[in-house]
Formats: C-alpha cells, sequence, structure tokens
C-alpha cells in the first residue's frame, strides 16, 4: 500500500511520494530549551518519531531534522529571573530534553540544528527579503511586509482580520502594516546578539526554521511537522519567508500538524494542578507507557491525557510483555505484519496499529506450536520496533522501577528470594511466609515455577 498523509495546505489526504525517489526530508519544529518539557510538548516528537520510523521502513533514505530554538524572549527572560547564564540554561535544558525523549523511546534525529549556529544563514535570508522588496527596515527592527505576498495566508486559510487577531502582538508604531511580522530585532548590552547590517539584534522565531530548514533540506523538502497550534502564525510565516527568498519555490510539499492534548479534561494549567513535565511523569510511569498512551489517539484527534489512560497502557504492555516472556522460543525473523503496516500507512493510524499488536500477542499466547509461536513473536517485536515499543527485555521491563529513574534495588530483592528459598528449605515456613509479605509490601510479586522463583513488580 502507498503511504498516505493528511496535507493540512490542502486539507485532504494524499499519496505521499518523495520530490526525490527513495529520498525524503522531514522537518520538525524543536523545543525552546528554557524549561523541562511537558505532556504536550512530548506528542509532537512521539507522532513524527513514528512516522520517522515508517519512513526510514519504508525508503532507503530519510534525512530527519529537528531543530533546537536556543535563543529567545523566553530564554533571556528565565535567565534574568534565575540568575543562571543563558548558555548555561540552554545547554541544560537541552540534555534535560535528550534524556526525557530518549526515556519515550524516540529516536534521535539525523540532524539537530541549533538556531545560534545559524545566524549567518538568517541575516542572508532576510537581506534578500529587504532586497526584495518583502522586509524593511524601521527603527532597529527588520519587518516581513506581509501585503508584499498576495497568497499570504494559504496554510492557515484565514481572513485578513483573523490574521491580525491571531497574532496576538501590539501592533508597533513602527510597522507598515499590523499583520508585517519581525525578522530581526535590535539586541541592549544584557541580551545575546550578533552584528548585522543592521545592527546589533538578534532572530525573529520564525526566520529561525526557515533559515535551518534550508541549509539542512534545501529550498524545498517534502514534509513539514508540528503541532497545530503552529500553523498560525509559525509555520504561515515560514512559508512567506521562505517562498519570497527562494523564487516562488515551496517550503513543504506536505504538512502534517498532531492534535492539541488536554490533562484530565482540561487544558494544561499550573493554577489547575494539571501541568505535567515529562520528567515528573517518568518519576512515576515507564517511558514505554507515556509513549502508548500518546499513540493511542490518532495523531490529528485531540487526545485527553489520564493517569487512567497510563495505567492501561502499562497494563497492556505487562501483558504483551509477558506473552513474549513466556514463549520460549527464539523469534523468527520476520517483516512487519500487514494490518500494522497497512494501518500505519494509511495516515498513520496508531489506535488501529495497536489494536493489531493486542491481536497478536493474544494469538501468540494461544500458540502451541513451536514455530507458529516462532512466527508470532517475530511479527510481535517487528511491529513493536515501528511504533517504538517491546524492545525491551521482556525480564528487564518486570523487573524495573515504577519509574524510570528510581534506583535498582534488585540486588535487594534477589537475596530476600534467596533467603526465601533456603527457609522454605529448611521448612521454617513461618519465616518463608514473612519474607513473602516483605516482598509483597515493597511491590514485588513473586511467581513460583517448576525453574525456581521469578519475580516482577506489581
Amino acid at each position: 500500500m502507498p503511504l498516505d498523509l493528511f496535507n493540512t495546505l490542502t486539507r485532504r489526504k494524499e499519496h505521499f511520494e518523495p520530490l526525490v525517489a527513495g529520498k525524503v526530508g522531514l522537518y520538525v519544529c524543536g523545543p525552546t530549551v528554557y524549561d523541562y518539557a511537558h505532556i504536550g510538548n512530548a506528542r509532537p516528537v512521539v507522532v513524527f518519531d513514528v512516522l520517522y520510523r515508517l519512513l526510514k521502513h519504508l525508503y532507503p533514505e530519510v534525512r530527519y531534522v529537528r531543530n533546537i530554538t536556543d535563543v529567545d524572549d523566553k530564554i533571556i527572560d528565565r535567565a534574568r529571573l534565575s540568575g543562571e547564564p543563558i548558555d548555561s540554561v540552554t545547554t541544560r535544558t537541552t540534555d534535560a530534553y535528550h534524556q526525557d525523549m530518549a526515556a519515550l523511546n524516540a529516536l534521535p534525529p539525523d540532524i539537530e540544528p541549533r538556531a545560534t549556529r545559524h545566524i549567518a544563514q538568517m541575516v542572508r535570508m532576510i537581506g534578500k527579503l529587504i532586497d526584495q522588496g518583502n522586509a524593511y527596515e524601521a527603527d532597529g527592527h527588520v519587518l516581513f511586509s506581509v501585503p508584499s505576498m498576495a497568497d499570504y495566508g494559504m496554510l492557515s486559510r484565514r481572513s485578513r482580520d483573523e490574521l491580525i487577531a491571531g497574532a496576538r502582538v501590539e501592533v508597533a508604531p513602527y510597522k507598515r502594516d499590523p499583520a508585517d511580522f519581525v525578522l530581526w530585532k535590535p539586541s541592549v548590552d544584557d541580551c545575546p546578539g550578533w552584528p548585522s547590517p543592521w545592527g546589533r539584534g538578534r532572530p525573529g522565531w520564525h526566520i529561525e526554521c526557515s533559515a535551518m530548514a534550508a541549509e539542512h533540506l534545501g529550498e524545498t523538502f517534502d514534509i513539514h511537522g508540528g503541532g497545530l497550534d503552529l500553523i498560525f502564525p509559525h509555520h504561515e510565516n515560514e512559508i512567506a519567508q521562505s517562498v519570497c527568498s527562494h523564487g516562488g519555490a515551496p517550503l513543504a510539499r506536505y504538512w502534517v500538524h498532531n492534535g492539541f492534548l488536554t490533562v484530565e479534561g482540561e487544558k494544561m494549567s499550573k493554577s489547575l494542578g494539571n501541568f505535567f513535565t515529562v520528567r515528573d511523569l517518568l518519576g512515576e510511569f515507564p517511558g514505554e507507557a507515556i509513549r502508548l498512551t500518546l499513540l493511542g489517539a490518532h495523531y490529528r484527534q485531540p487526545l485527553d491525557f489520564t493517569r487512567d489512560l497510563l495505567r492501561q497502557s502499562k497494563g497492556n504492555l505487562d501483558r504483551w510483555y509477558n506473552a513474549l516472556r513466556c514463549a520460549d522460543e527464539a523469534p523468527s525473523k520476520a517483516d512487519v505484519p500487514f494490518e500494522v503496516l497497512a494501518a500505519l500507512e494509511d495516515d498513520l493510524n496508531t489506535p488501529m496499529a495497536i489494536g493489531h499488536v493486542h491481536a497478536l500477542a493474544t494469538a501468540l499466547n494461544k500458540a502451541t506450536d513451536p514455530a507458529e509461536k516462532a512466527r508470532l513473536k517475530g511479527g510481535l517485536l517487528a511491529a513493536g520496533c515501528l511504533l517504538g515499543i517491546l524492545q525491551q527485555d521482556p525480564v528487564a521491563w518486570f523487573q524495573g522501577e515504577a519509574g524510570d529513574a528510581a534506583t535498582d534495588d534488585a540486588a535487594m530483592i534477589e537475596d530476600l528470594i534467596e533467603r526465601r528459598k533456603e527457609a522454605r528449605k529448611s521448612k521454617n515456613f513461618a519465616e518463608a511466609d514473612r519474607i513473602r509479605k516483605e516482598l509483597t509490601d515493597m511491590g514485588i510479586v513473586l511467581e513460583d515455577g517448576p525453574g525456581g522463583t521469578t519475580w516482577k513488580r506489581a
């Protein structure tokens, strides 16, 4: 089956065909590094990680670019409030972002450009826009002239009044048109800044992605991804800058956006007490359970993220890992099962793919023929690899801590199990029962079998 993706630009599902046969360019907007990533930030990372895995499965060459925004007013404000140097803020939060996304089994992008290392490319692009009449200098700023682009608004399809209102910015006196947006802004001495033809300053947010995408994927590439909240103004402005500076060449041929995320039925808010960072949740749940929860709804649909869903995801993973653990046979080398691949090729239908994974695990539990069990086990692992799940050793999964960051006390548990074994051997059943209760109180479940005693966390 061909890969179909819903293209926000055309508002319809389309067959995907790379610009260059066998090669795919994918750009996804990355984090602004001033704080820990929250669960809403994690949804696009996981969604586009599945798309990246699928593209790598289907095409011989994929270049995935996801940027780091390391110059921004939010970063400057955070550094001022905390007294921490800006470089320290961005380094610390970038490292935390990498750790948290890795805990969600997200593959790193092929290229992770940083805005501060692409200032020269931004300055060149801005200069070209000025020369062509698409931008102008005013009061130390450089602004893009929205009226200079006849079809501005093609992605969001908003009216002019909606575009101005939706920008949510103060109409500065130096703007020629209320909809014009900043490409370059002046920097005072205590702010990061770089020399430019328009004075010492720093780039606007939108020009950063345009310059980095062009540098690493060319003027036109295949897929641009991000959350629905980025359609306007960020992606709309990316298109305007890039199309005008590249002689009318389109920026991306397919625009893919994931839906909004709420928590317990409400928009995330610290005042409501439902604002969760990925790091918070990793203290309570395995990263794989968080990932599966994020994939439980179709990527274009809203997702209400709850602890009940996290517990359900953990339970599903327990059942699937148990099926793998109980099948002693070595897995056969297997292709991704047709049903799983077909679901993902149909606009990343992860709920349907997850349903097929469940069916595979059920069939594996029921199978008795060794060859059939090996085949099903191989298929289950192949499906899991494409979804970014079921890649741990099953024993390690069950013996892992409830939170990925917790300390491993497996040695102590094994010691208690050995002491219980000795107590049973000497017929000291009261001591054996006491040790079992001690382990139960620790959240450890013992399973006595012909091969001895195994354990897992409840």
